[in-house]
């Protein structure tokens, strides 16, 4: 119920207006069953408006510390992202990967949508950058479609490092589902895993028609060296259909 009133009355009226949003390739989405839908990320909006934008509920895996932070600010947290479609990830006896796979696997096992952004945190810059394989470990354990979704305009409405929010027009892309089941059976394999993130990638990257970097976002962000003359569509395309086997990495 306040999934519903979130969308259609207590928020979804003014991001209409904020945003002008269009949706093009709704049929892209089944009307029912378990799938994943893995998106860009470029703003906090984006949170809000795929979710305004998709018939269907999707959910979101969100810090369980979003959920637990006390008094009055913990409380209206908890109602945003409860109501905003997002589920605490279940860090019980286990690290966050293993807790975000667990609370992913009941999420899917319910039939539901779940919305992923395989970069694991937003852009910096408006380019696309590499997808950590939590995403394709998901996949195969849970024999679930992943269906791309490009979000586009969110970073000019709501730019990162800023509070502000501009009109603009806002489209959400949504692409052909991927299906993985040729991999049945070989999940846990870390080659495998990065050939299916790379190919997520890769199907974002034509969707959202985003310049690709070949680093992760986070680690930019963290301080660590930008990448020397940039990298575009011809190495995401080869890192797509000749994916190499992974260096360790934290997904």
């Amino acid at each position: 119920m306040w999934y519903w009133l979130f969308k259609q009355i207590l928020i979804g009226p003014l991001l209409r207006v904020l945003g002008r949003p269009r949706i093009e390739g709704l049929e892209n989405i089944p009307v029912d069953g378990p799938a994943i839908l893995a998106s860009n990320h470029l703003a906090v909006v984006d949170s809000l408006y795929l979710p305004l934008m998709v018939p269907r509920r999707i959910t979101f895996l969100a810090k369980s510390e979003y959920f637990t932070t006390p008094g009055l600010k913990g409380r209206l947290n908890r109602f945003f992202y409860s109501a905003s479609g997002q589920v605490p990830i279940d860090r019980r006896g286990g690290k966050a990967a293993q807790a975000a796979l667990r609370t992913a696997s009941r999420v899917l096992e319910e039939g539901k949508l779940l919305g992923l952004y395989p970069e694991g945190t937003r852009s910096p810059d408006g380019r696309l950058y590499k997808g950590k394989t939590g995403i394709a470990r998901m996949a195969l354990e849970c024999g679930v479609p992943v269906i791309p979704v490009a979000m586009m305009g969110t970073n000019i409405m709501n730019p990162i490092g800023s509070k502000s929010y501009r009109p603009t027009k806002i489209t959400v892309r949504v692409g052909a589902p991927l299906d993985f089941s040729r991999y049945e059976g070989l999940g846990g394999s870390r080659f495998i895993e990065r050939a299916v993130t790379d190919e997520i990638m890769y199907a974002l990257m034509n969707l959202s028609e985003q310049e690709y970097v070949d680093i992760y976002a986070a680690s930019l962000k963290d301080g660590g060296p930008a990448p020397v003359g940039g990298t575009g569509a011809h190495d995401a395309r080869v890192a797509a259909l000749h994916p190499r086997i992974p260096d360790t990495e934290a997904s």
